[in-house]
């Protein structure tokens, strides 16, 4: 189905989509499953199919997985020119820091406010979050809410002109360090080693903040699927999205070897696992 012409080609249909209300700020978050909560955010440009499927295989794992719609449109394909307007809005929009210098995206108080009601609606020792791409670092930053316990950063992308650069402020990378030292906190997060908006650069920067709780996964350019949507093929341009948009669904495969680790890291840390 084409999304130029008005279809998605994912309903969304076996989630629930609620507006959550975070002071003051309303966004649609869909939520399936049962057990511990899981806050799946979006890559760019949106809520994909291939974002819906890492989600399903959450939801199907033994977790109440919640998707935040941050922007795009929910359940469509990427294209190129959908998905070009879309990153050129998130650029400039306030939500967000996507360059070197802005610190912090503000966006993150609202995810942290998210976590925070996922887990007292789930229950269970905590809450997990898997950012991807645009979000990436978002799931460090929402650490700093005590909820969160089990932060996923796959190719973490911001800010978009700095490769060594991490996307928060000086006083957050400060807070986040003791939290993670406090609690024993460990961070996962995945990368391909060509991937010009993920590179080896940031994730020595994560390891320098982070220390030894930092868990940085890198996995060769060929394990990337070749035949990805339009938007990552010519817009993106490398191996990037390692469970989502460059995944390849075979068995044995490192790619997906890589969904299975983040999923073991999530029940080993929220405890839960069909």
């Amino acid at each position: 189905m084409s999304t130029d012409s008005g279809c998605l080609d994912d309903p969304v249909s076996d989630f629930s989509r609620q507006l959550v209300d975070v002071d003051g700020v309303v966004k649609a978050v869909y939520v399936a499953g049962s057990g511990p909560a899981v806050v799946l955010m979006p890559e760019m440009p949106g809520i994909s199919p291939d974002v819906l499927r890492m989600a399903r295989w959450v939801r199907d794992a033994g977790f109440t997985v919640h998707v935040p719609s941050l922007f795009g449109v929910d359940g469509a394909r990427p294209t190129v020119e959908g998905g070009e307007r879309i990153v050129r809005r998130a650029c400039v929009s306030a939500e967000f820091r996507a360059f070197a210098g802005g610190g912090t995206s503000p966006v993150t108080a609202w995810l942290r406010g998210l976590a925070r009601r996922a887990h007292a609606a789930c229950g269970g020792v905590g809450v997990g979050a898997i950012g991807l791409c645009f979000t990436g670092n978002f799931a460090l930053t929402m650490t700093l809410e005590p909820a969160v316990v089990a932060p996923v950063l796959g190719h973490p992308s911001l800010p978009l002109d700095d490769p060594a650069g991490l996307e928060i402020s000086d006083e957050d990378a400060r807070a986040v360090r003791d939290r993670v030292e406090r609690d024993g906190l460990k961070v996962l997060a995945y990368r391909f080693e060509g991937d010009r908006w993920c590179t080896g650069r940031r994730f020595a920067a994560y390891r320098a903040l982070l220390g030894d709780a930092f868990d940085g996964r890198v996995l060769p350019d060929s394990a990337a699927n070749t035949d990805p949507p339009p938007f990552f093929r010519d817009v993106v341009g490398t191996p990037h999205s390692v469970v989502t948009a460059h995944l390849v669904d075979e068995a044995g495969h490192p790619t997906l070897k890589a969904r299975d680790e983040i999923l073991d890291f999530l029940a080993e840390r929220l405890g839960a696992r069909n």
